[in-house]
């Protein structure tokens, strides 16, 4: 390869800019999907690399068009590759179908057929033979999307300049996984994770039903690493994941008393998880957590916890299982 590797710059997470300085900001829809940097010669082909720096261009065929589309131009861009679901929506638990098959390519052609990937194309770092990481935001964003590059499996999404909070509530209301505040004057940074790039995740909060625990290590030995928690939906407790961050050391200890006073021989959860080295225990108490989506089996996403909600009842947490999982 005559062109030089750019590790991705990462993102800090964050909040909104200051109102005052929103038209100073462009916004971009945050994907869950793998991080890829594509290597294009300017042969007519295309080397996808992920975040690690390992070649993954096997496990995607039907990006490999790609690099027809970009002609003669040698470029390196930045993207993510997702896999979408019936609404067009990423689904991050889809694409994980698609992921770890660069040594297999047989068995990636044949997932290809049944989970299409799909590229998002968000920045350009080296064009023609000339690095670009030095020019602000703005200018590599303009010359991205000059190359056009819209296609079957790949696209590149508009940024929008100014309006945060607007850009910000529509990625909730369509069920996005966050937005991306980029500075429009700010340059790449390769491997850094930058305070010009902000990310902005949704998470969302409900409230679960513990019915085990996983016993800690280290510091952590004698108190709970994590807690397993479900939630009560056509009269059972449907075990939703395990929640390992969020609590203080004071509530960590809180809550081992009261784990151990609750212990039980008897899984709580239908039907039974595995979940090797778990204590069950009898499900009185409540959480409430915050996750980022559901998977499409009801599982939590990046739960953290929140805190304990004594003024609910185990039945009062049933209302927010999704029906369609029943």
């Amino acid at each position: 390869m005559t062109l030089p590797l750019i590790r991705p710059m990462l993102a800090t997470a964050g909040t909104l800019p200051p109102v005052a300085q929103d038209a100073r900001w462009a916004y971009e829809t945050k994907q869950d999907g793998q991080r890829v940097v594509a290597y294009f010669e300017g042969d007519g082909g295309v080397r996808l690399r992920a975040r690690s720096g390992e070649e993954i261009t096997a496990a995607y065929p039907e990006l490999h068009a790609l690099g027809a589309a970009l002609g003669t131009t040698a470029a390196v861009l930045d993207g993510e590759v997702l896999a979408l679901d019936e609404h067009g929506r990423a689904d991050f638990q889809l694409l994980q179908s698609r992921m770890g098959l660069a040594h297999s390519p047989a068995r990636a052609a044949r997932q290809a057929a049944k989970v299409p990937a799909h590229l998002v194309l968000f920045d350009v770092m080296h064009l023609a033979g000339q690095d670009l990481t030095a020019l602000p935001y703005v200018r590599r964003r303009g010359l991205l999307e000059e190359l056009g590059l819209d296609g079957p499996f790949w696209s590149t999404p508009a940024a929008l300049v100014g309006h945060g909070r607007e850009a910000l509530n529509a990625t909730r209301e369509h069920g996005m996984e966050g937005l991306v505040c980029k500075r429009l004057d700010s340059f790449y940074e390769p491997g850094v994770r930058s305070r010009a790039w902000i990310k902005i995740r949704n998470m969302r909060s409900e409230d679960v039903v513990v019915g085990g625990w996983l016993a800690g290590r280290g510091r952590l030995s004698g108190l709970p690493g994590a807690v397993l928690v479900g939630q009560r939906a056509a009269g059972r407790l449907r075990y939703v994941g395990g929640v390992g961050t969020g609590w203080s050391e004071a509530e960590r200890t809180r809550l081992a008393g009261l784990l151990r006073d609750a212990e039980t021989t008897v899984c709580p959860f239908d039907p039974v998880p595995s979940v090797p080295g778990a204590h069950w225990v009898v499900p009185r108490l409540v959480g409430e957590v915050r996750y980022s989506t559901r998977t499409r089996s009801g599982m939590l996403r990046q739960p953290s916890w929140l805190r304990l909600r004594p003024d609910l009842t185990p039945e009062e947490a049933a209302a927010d299982f999704p029906d369609d999982l029943l």
